[in-house]
């Protein structure tokens, strides 16, 4: 593992603003045409464009470095953030139904961080985790079109639901920007 003197000098794809990702014409989070009418398209958009940003932040990283604790001693690694939010997809199923909750996906607090391994079917099967638990609570919400209608046994309400799964993102994204630049120095929004 690197230690903390050993960082990588920072750099960035982009050549148009190099506090950019990568240049506006081939992010694809970037999108021709008017934004999203209402709330809730808005609200998906926003969570949408998050999802992309976090694979962006992870791409073209081997299993070691999606693995790697960049800030010790924090336990966070990419590897950690995606498996994390396979997790909270699974969670917030759990919000809306009125049912017994589905098991966690790795065990015991914190083991979507603490079980992180540095290998390739480790990657791929987290990545799979979190398509699968996305979808699922993209079709779980789908049934609930009213977004001030309260689901679940707390009763939540589905905007509060939905806000806070963009907020989840947004949160992680930002930890992503951290430990990418840590991995290899790479920078961007």
């Amino acid at each position: 593992m690197p230690r903390m003197t050993d960082q990588p000098a920072r750099w960035s794809q982009a050549t148009v603003y190099t506090d950019m990702w990568a240049d506006p014409d081939d992010d694809p989070r970037n999108s021709e045409g008017p934004s999203p009418e209402g709330e809730l398209a808005t609200l998906q958009d926003y969570l949408t464009n998050y999802r992309m940003t976090l694979r962006m932040k992870c791409a073209g990283l081997d299993a070691e470095q999606m693995a790697r604790r960049s800030v010790p001693p924090s336990t966070m690694s990419l590897l950690g953030l995606v498996r994390h939010l396979a997790e909270v997809e699974r969670d917030w199923r759990n919000w809306i139904s009125d049912g017994d909750p589905l098991p966690k996906l790795y065990g015991e607090r914190d083991a979507d961080f603490n079980g992180v391994v540095a290998e390739q079917t480790a990657v791929d099967a987290a990545y799979s985790d979190l398509e699968r638990e996305q979808a699922a609570t993209d079709a779980a919400l789908a049934g609930h079109p009213d977004l001030g209608a309260r689901v679940g046994k707390d009763g939540i309400v589905v905007r509060e639901l939905l806000v806070h799964r963009v907020e989840e993102y947004a949160r992680h994204c930002g930890h992503a920007d951290l430990l990418r630049e840590c991995v290899d120095g790479r920078v961007g929004q």
